[in-house]
């Protein structure tokens, strides 16, 4: 069995591979908030915002992570928003 210094060095690593991804999922957010100004399109797609979570949550192996799944990807579509909406005010 694992000790918790080794399961909290697990997590560590792991969280260091989360920020580097957000890291990347910003800056391509930020694009995209870009081509949307360019091409007049709201930041808002409550349609597309669906679709992911719906998509996001099938990848699931465990079912029982569904929850903190949809909460993990409310909020990284509320700062790719956020990231957007600062994209556009700066043009």
């Amino acid at each position: 069995m694992a000790t918790l210094m080794e399961l909290r060095g697990e997590l560590d690593r792991i969280d260091a591979q989360l920020v580097s991804l957000l890291e990347e999922r910003m800056e391509t957010a930020a694009a995209v908030g870009a081509l949307k100004k360019a091409q007049g399109l709201a930041v808002l797609d409550a349609r597309r915002e669906a679709q992911v979570l719906a998509s996001r949550r099938a990848l699931l192996r465990n079912p029982r992570w569904a929850g903190a799944c949809d909460a993990l990807f409310e909020t990284l579509m509320a700062q790719s928003r956020a990231a957007q909406e600062e994209v556009g005010a700066d043009a």
